[in-house]
């Protein structure tokens, strides 16, 4: 367990205590999670990008939300990308579910996997928040916290549902 752990350190993901913080969703459960994330994009839901994170102040350049966006979709919208790359998530790309041990009052984070031009493999973090907006009703913010490249191979991570 502990080489697992490692292995999610290393891709700059997880730190020593996140792993007291993880789990793995049944498969129903997922499935339920990309409904109600499908849901929310569907229905006008605000869509939150952190295209710069202080993890990236000590890793190469290329592990970066913005150096991904910038080599996988230049010159495009990248809301709208996001949106289609976000909808078009499937159980199988699920890795894991974690909490958010910096911001406990927040929903979990949920990780997961997908190879773009059959050899590039980019790590996603999202997060949905349901937002109360008084008279309204309700808002749903997408938070996508990493849009990046993985930094190890996803043949050594574990894809629960492949």
């Amino acid at each position: 367990m502990i080489l697992h752990a490692r292995r999610f350190y290393k891709m700059g993901v997880m730190n020593i205590s996140d792993k007291l913080h993880e789990r793995i969703e049944t498969r129903l459960e997922v499935q339920a999670y990309l409904q109600d994330l499908r849901y929310a994009l569907e229905n006008g839901a605000k869509l939150r990008v952190q295209f710069t994170r202080h993890v990236e102040e000590f890793r190469d350049r290329k592990y970066s939300n913005e150096y991904a966006f910038a080599e996988l979709f230049p010159q495009k919208n990248i809301e709208k990308v996001l949106i289609k790359e976000l909808l078009s998530l499937k159980v199988d790309n699920y890795i894991r579910t974690v909490a958010d041990i910096n911001r406990p009052n927040n929903s979990e984070m949920r990780e997961f996997g997908k190879v773009y031009d059959q050899d590039k493999e980019v790590y996603i973090k999202i997060r949905v928040e349901v937002m109360k907006s008084g008279d309204f009703g309700v808002n749903h913010v997408v938070f996508v916290m990493s849009f990046h490249y993985s930094t190890i191979s996803f043949g050594e991570l574990e894809f629960p549902y492949k």
